[in-house]
């Protein structure tokens, strides 16, 4: 069978060794393929394994034998969902392979905020030392606050993490889970974002993107945050309006930020509307990748692999998150929780 899988540049070897040996006719295809050259290829595929790029209601129509849709991450923002379901195509993602790993790696960019270590590695690079002075004064995270916007699966692990973990007290605004539950975790629910920001020293993103958390955090949002708080996101770039952080960044009206995703990735030093956060030394970047360990990867490879033989064996494609989206789907899945 033909199998399309996008976003190469992402390395996924046992997912293609496996596929490949089994006899399929694999196409890779570069990020930012376009989406006259996705369709024309979507044309006799049987499956579409992607990770960033869109597939969009023109690339599934053209798609006559298509079976089933493989996210091989989690995000389905990308995926015209309707435009399968009415083509009774199954949407399927990997949502549970690193709810720790990206918890990990906000927390890294938490702590490496509060320690300032990106200004004093520089620092340490140009001089060689750096003195106790007070622009390197940095903070505790023990008896801070850290507010979690979305509680989810990485962000109950971010939770842990910073309250369990560092003492911090943790806040939680998700409209779709209740105060016992956060609870039973530590955590106190907020039931605005309004109500929580004022009162947070660190503000961390792990929601999914949708149209009712499109630019979550933008204008207002960042006014009402302390200016001594950080803003957080390992999530979807989106969720935040930039031009709006930017603005708030060149003022000081926060602190800083720790940013792994994007609106428009990848980022370049020249050209992006975003290049001038390269140069401030209370902005951390990273290029999408708190996703990306050896063990996460692994588990994103096995499991991608489960999803792709139960689409191109004929079987029920297992559903394992809890979307709407994904759990609306009726033709050619099963869950493994009740929808």
């Amino acid at each position: 069978m033909k199998i399309i899988r996008t976003d190469r540049e992402l390395e996924c070897p046992l997912i293609d060794a496996t596929l490949s040996a089994r006899g399929h006719d694999l196409v890779l295809l570069p990020d930012g393929v376009s989406e006259d050259e996705l369709a024309r290829h979507a044309r006799d595929a049987d499956l579409i394994l992607m990770c960033y790029t869109p597939v969009t209601a023109r690339v599934i129509d053209s798609a006559r034998r298509l079976k089933a849709i493989v996210k091989y991450g989690v995000g389905i923002d990308a995926i015209d969902i309707e435009a399968a379901k009415a083509r009774a195509i199954p949407v399927v993602n990997v949502p549970e392979y690193a709810e720790e790993t990206v918890a990990e790696g906000a927390f890294m960019l938490m702590i490496a905020l509060a320690k300032k270590l990106m200004p004093l590695q520089t620092a340490m690079q140009r001089d060689g030392w750096a003195w106790p002075q007070a622009q390197w004064l940095a903070s505790d995270i023990a008896g801070k606050t850290v507010g979690l916007v979305g509680f989810g699966r990485i962000g109950r692990s971010m939770a842990r993490m910073a309250g369990a973990g560092f003492r911090a007290r943790i806040l939680g605004f998700d409209p779709h889970v209740d105060a016992a539950t956060m609870a039973a975790h530590g955590v106190e629910k907020v039931e605005t974002l309004a109500a929580m920001l004022p009162r947070c020293d660190f503000v961390s993103l792990h929601c999914v993107l949708n149209d009712a958390t499109h630019h979550l955090i933008g204008a207002a949002e960042l006014a009402a945050m302390k200016p001594s708080a950080f803003l957080i996101n390992v999530s979807r770039g989106a969720l935040i309006d930039e031009a709006a952080l930017l603005d708030a960044l060149k003022r000081g009206a926060i602190a800083g930020a720790g940013l792994d995703v994007f609106s428009a990735e990848p980022l370049d030093c020249a050209h992006h509307p975003l290049n001038a956060l390269f140069s401030m030394d209370n902005v951390i970047l990273t290029p999408h990748l708190t996703f990306f360990t050896r063990e996460a990867m692994e588990r994103l490879e096995r499991e991608t692999l489960e999803r792709c033989f139960e689409a191109l064996e004929g079987r029920p494609v297992l559903v394992k998150s809890g979307d709407p989206r994904l759990t609306s789907q009726s033709a050619g899945v099963r869950f493994s929780v009740t929808p």
